[in-house]
Parts: structure tokens; C-alpha cells; sequence
């Protein structure tokens, strides 16, 4: 039986784990031993803190399990927190990690050619529907949003959609299939993310946490 007491932190799988280590280190934070076992099918893991279990999720499901409770705390990138913009996520903290951009992108030969400023109706191959249809928007774009989950970079060649907005890191991706940035939707870097409700039920233990994190970074 788990304690009623107990907080669960969520933490991406993938590169971005890569710098919270060390993070999580400052903050005293060690896993138990099966979380570094790459045969381990576990998901939830104990930790040296009797209060404190971790789950290692998809980036994109931090959100998620935070939002409705499930996690009390968790590690995720700010294009997740736009693009669900949940009401009980709240985010104290920028982490300084996973730092990238979010970009809309298209074929070099047709870049050359278009100008952004005369959109009215866009065709956009993205993760991030809710987020790209805001942002259009609020120029007085409609954007018409198909969603990928991945491989975002191959749509224009095969005529899925001109364009796409997708994550940019070192832009190799996008140079290897002849894309060309046209514009940045959002700076976007890991945040510390807090359930808001148990920021309430449990203010000290929340607290805590968050304060062991500020002192990390």
C-alpha cells in the first residue's frame, strides 16, 4: 500500500533527462537502482526520500499527469504547458534546460518565394495544433492543423502541407530536408510544473520541493 502522504514527481523520457540529472542531484534527489537499469520496464520508481516516487513518462504526458493529479510535481518543456494550457498546471520555475524554439519552417525554393505577411489561410503539419492556431490567429490567420507526432520534416516533400512548425534545436534536421525557419512561434525550456490543487493539500511538501529546485538552478 502506498502512502497517502507520498509525492510523485514526472520526469521526461529522452535527452532532456540528460541535463535534469543534474538537477536532481543538487536537489538530493537519487533514484533507486532499477530507474538506471536499461532492461527495467518499470515506470514508477521509489526514491532516497521516503515521500517522494518518481514516474518517467513521455515528454509531451507531463502535462498531463500533473494537470489531473496524478503527479504532484513534474519537469516539462513550455510547448507543452501552451499547447494544453491547463488550468491546475501551474509552473514556479524555469529549469534553464532543454532549451530550443518553436518554428514555423517550409521548403527553401518556397521561402524564397512567399511572404508571411500576406497569409490569410495556412496548411500546417504540426504537433502542436491548439498552440500554432493561437498564434495565427492573433494576426488574423486561419491556420488548418494536421497533427503528426513525428517525422513533422518529410510532410512538405510528400505534399501533406507547405509548411510545418515543429522543434528546433541545432536545425540539422531541417537543413537535411531542405527547410528553411521562416519564424519563431516560442522560446521554449524545460519548467518545473506543480498540480494546483496539491500545492494546497500539501503546501508544505510542495514548497519544499519547488525551494530545493530554485537553490538547484
Amino acid at each position: 500500500m502506498e502512502r497517502e502522504d507520498k509525492l510523485i514527481l514526472a520526469i521526461p523520457k529522452g535527452r532532456i533527462y540528460e541535463e535534469l540529472a543534474p538537477l536532481m542531484d543538487k536537489c538530493g534527489i537519487t533514484p533507486e537502482k532499477d530507474f538506471f537499469d536499461s532492461n527495467s520496464r518499470k515506470l514508477r520508481f521509489t526514491s532516497n526520500h521516503d515521500n517522494l516516487d518518481i514516474i518517467r513518462v513521455r515528454a509531451f504526458d507531463v502535462a498531463t499527469f500533473v494537470a489531473h493529479g496524478a503527479a504532484q510535481l513534474g519537469v516539462v518543456g513550455s510547448d507543452a504547458i501552451e499547447e494544453f494550457d491547463y488550468d491546475e498546471l501551474y509552473s514556479p520555475l524555469d529549469l534553464g534546460i532543454g532549451k530550443c524554439r518553436l518554428c514555423v519552417a517550409e521548403h527553401k525554393d518556397e521561402a524564397a518565394k512567399d511572404n508571411p505577411q500576406r497569409w490569410s489561410h495556412i496548411r500546417i503539419v504540426t504537433k502542436y495544433p491548439n498552440l500554432t492556431k493561437r498564434h495565427f490567429a492573433a494576426r488574423g490567420v486561419q491556420a488548418e492543423c494536421i497533427k503528426l507526432n513525428g517525422a513533422m520534416e518529410i510532410a512538405p516533400a510528400l505534399g501533406l502541407a507547405r509548411r510545418i512548425v515543429d522543434l528546433v534545436s541545432t536545425g540539422s534536421t531541417m537543413k537535411a530536408n531542405d527547410l528553411v525557419e521562416i519564424e519563431t512561434i516560442l522560446d521554449v525550456s524545460s519548467r518545473l510544473v506543480v498540480n494546483r490543487s496539491a500545492l494546497k493539500t500539501s503546501p508544505e511538501a510542495v514548497n519544499n520541493w519547488i525551494d530545493k529546485f530554485r537553490a538547484a538552478v
